[in-house]
């Protein structure tokens, strides 16, 4: 058994001609974006909410293709397409819980 844990970036978005108070939260994580691994919400705890619902389909989806997901590979892929020098992903063998406030 493995855990993976991801990098999530938590920013307001709006369009550029409307008002601040209109802004809603886009979460998403970097490494998993271009595989649908982002959402939005009116709030930060509901933008995290649907990313973890939009993870937890993405995971769903990756192992009704195959029995394993291949993220090892993502991570290498990522890795070599990071900006910053530094992997978004770790990956511990031991199982782990994560609370973020």
């Amino acid at each position: 058994m493995k855990t993976y844990s991801f990098h999530v970036l938590l920013e307001k978005d709006k369009w550029p001609d409307e008002p601040d108070e209109n802004a809603v939260w886009r979460a998403y994580i970097p490494a998993l974006e271009h595989q649908g691994a982002a959402s939005w919400g009116y709030t930060q705890k509901e933008a995290l909410k649907n990313l973890q619902d939009a993870v937890d389909l993405l995971v769903e989806s990756l192992l009704a293709e195959s029995s394993e997901i291949d993220l090892e590979s993502l991570l290498a892929h990522e890795k070599e397409s990071s900006s910053e020098g530094r992997s978004q992903i770790q990956i511990s063998d031991i199982p782990l819980i994560a609370i973020t406030v």
